[in-house]
């Protein structure tokens, strides 16, 4: 067994273990009753999901040039998600998307209302 098939078989498994992961994304977005837990659905996986795609897509290119693109799109993608995430709770948080009920912690309107309070 060469090389280029051991490359191409574990391509093929980071691929299709990506598109999987893609997938449980889309549906947890669709399925998920509350804001945060379709954030959490719509980040988490879908970032690994890309990263495992770019794996395998840098396994069958096996060229230097590509392969540095797809490493910079791979950190590019884990820099950028966590804080659109954070900005999209944030924005659903405030504007009461979120169901208050549902949280074990709520840190934010701890400080919002020491904030207010600080302001007086």
């Amino acid at each position: 067994m060469s090389w280029d098939t051991v490359a191409d078989v574990a391509s093929a498994i980071c691929m299709l273990g990506g598109a999987f992961l893609a997938f449980a994304a889309g549906v947890g977005v669709l399925k998920f009753p509350d804001l945060l837990s379709r954030m959490h659905a719509g980040t988490k996986p879908q970032v690994l999901g890309l990263v495992l795609v770019l794996i395998g897509l840098a396994l069958r290119l096996r060229s230097g040039g590509a392969v540095w693109a797809l490493v910079l799109v791979a950190i590019f993608q884990m820099l950028t998600a966590p804080v659109a995430a954070h900005m999209v709770g944030r924005a659903g948080y405030r504007t009461g998307k979120v169901r208050r009920d549902l949280l074990v912690v709520d840190e934010l309107t701890e400080d919002l209302e020491e904030a207010e309070n600080d302001d007086r």
